[in-house]
């Protein structure tokens, strides 16, 4: 462990808690792709569930919160484009339609 540590130059509890944190982001991201892997598998068609959007959402906002952390230029650009993004498809599905 001691040798993750230093290889992650984490030499902090502090560190090493947004270091979990970005992780958990990264998890929460990834599961989007999980859960419209398995919705399309069931659906023998390529399909789009609302929870890949609300992945996105959650897992976009903790890697922006990550980026601003580590004073990430990349991420934080990549992310709050990205959040427009999810938001706006969230308006679509439950919006009111004008």
């Amino acid at each position: 462990m001691q040798a993750v540590l230093e290889f992650f130059e984490i030499n902090t509890q502090r560190e090493l808690w947004w270091l979990i944190f970005g992780l958990a982001a990264q998890c929460m991201f990834f599961m989007r792709f999980l859960v419209q892997w398995i919705s399309s598998e069931r659906a023998r068609a390529s399909v789009m569930p609302h929870a890949f959007w609300w992945f996105s959402l959650l897992g976009g906002v903790m890697l922006l919160i990550y980026g601003f952390e580590q004073r990430e230029p990349i991420i934080i650009l990549g992310q709050s484009v990205g959040i427009i993004i999810y938001l706006r498809n969230l308006w679509f599905i439950y919006g009111v339609k004008l």
